[in-house]
């Protein structure tokens, strides 16, 4: 099967424009991004907490920096880079219940006040 190559430019470009968008302006200081909605509401961490920051450090270098907002996150980037490969596990029927798991797993952990689950939290 063959990929259009019109879809894949538009989704390249679209990559790079949030990357520049990204890049220029940083989460932390800006209101130009919305806040957590989970965060806001209850003061827990999502999985998801951390992230833009932690993709504004990466696009300018920093992997520490983006790692100690977000681990899973960074940790997640090669992983899904690999299967846009399609591999073969990827589609196995567990797949997205391993992946629910551990993303809950890692929601729950991170707000833990015990160490060391406690550095999962955005710092």
């Amino acid at each position: 099967m063959r990929s259009d190559p019109k879809k894949t430019l538009l989704v390249a470009s679209g990559l790079a424009i949030a990357c520049v968008i990204l890049f220029r302006f940083d989460p932390a200081v800006t209101r130009l991004y919305p806040p957590c909605p989970v965060h806001a509401l209850t003061g827990w961490y999502c999985p998801g907490c951390g992230s833009l920051r932690g993709l504004h450090r990466l696009v300018h270098g920093d992997l520490a920096g983006a790692f100690s907002l977000n681990p899973l996150m960074v940790l997640s980037i090669p992983l899904i880079a690999w299967l846009l490969t399609k591999p073969r596990w990827a589609y196995h029927p567990r797949s997205p219940w391993i992946l629910f798991w551990v993303i809950t797993a890692y929601g729950i952990l991170r707000n833990a006040p015990l160490w060391p689950f406690h550095l999962l939290a955005p710092h």
